[in-house]
């Protein structure tokens, strides 16, 4: 009768931290003009990055993302939206995350998850914030790898002196696209 009773209670204890663990893993609907935002963010720096790499080689990508993804990235900010992306990594200081990002950037970087996963945030009266991990893709390796060519890896040193951005593997967590929406009028 005991042996019951203990049995009976480790399964409603297995029970509730399985329901636990699967309603952890949802996350409220995400908000359409934050995932707008941040797909064209990917959509436009991935553009830009393989246009410079393909035309002028792996140096001018530097260009990319130190000039151009900024100005991409302030083009895409309209209606109270913010968008941007960040690293627990960082190459460029300016891509620092906010305090609300941190213990996103450290749950998806010990997670095994697949890429395409995204969190919603309530950011109180700031809005709702969103997050999305990047995966490093190969063409990305070239700059954010471990091997790295020796005049590229100069010229990242040179423009970049405190750069903790490379080192990673295609496939590996590098970071969060994130974009930050007003909450809709009640």
């Amino acid at each position: 009768m005991i042996r019951f009773g203990i049995d009976a209670m480790l399964l409603a204890l297995i029970s509730l931290a399985f329901v636990a663990g699967a309603a952890a893993d949802r996350t409220p609907e995400a908000p359409p003009a934050a995932v707008d935002a941040v797909d064209a963010l990917r959509k436009q720096l991935g553009a830009a990055l393989r246009g410079a790499i393909e035309e002028e080689g792996p140096i001018a990508a530097i260009d990319v993302c130190r000039d151009k993804a900024p100005q991409i990235t302030k083009a895409l900010q309209n209606e109270g939206v913010a968008v941007g992306r960040t690293s627990h990594r960082l190459r460029n200081p300016d891509n620092a995350p906010m305090p609300w990002m941190k213990p996103l950037l450290e749950e998806l970087r010990d997670s095994t998850a697949a890429p395409g996963r995204f969190r919603v945030v309530d950011l109180g009266e700031a809005g709702t914030g969103y997050v999305e991990a990047i995966y490093l893709q190969p063409l990305c390796a070239t700059c954010h790898g471990s091997n790295i060519a020796p005049a590229l890896h100069d010229e990242i040193r040179a423009r970049y002196p405190d750069d903790r951005a490379t080192g990673f593997e295609p496939g590996e967590f590098r970071g969060l696209f994130w974009a930050v929406v007003p909450k809709p009028a009640s």
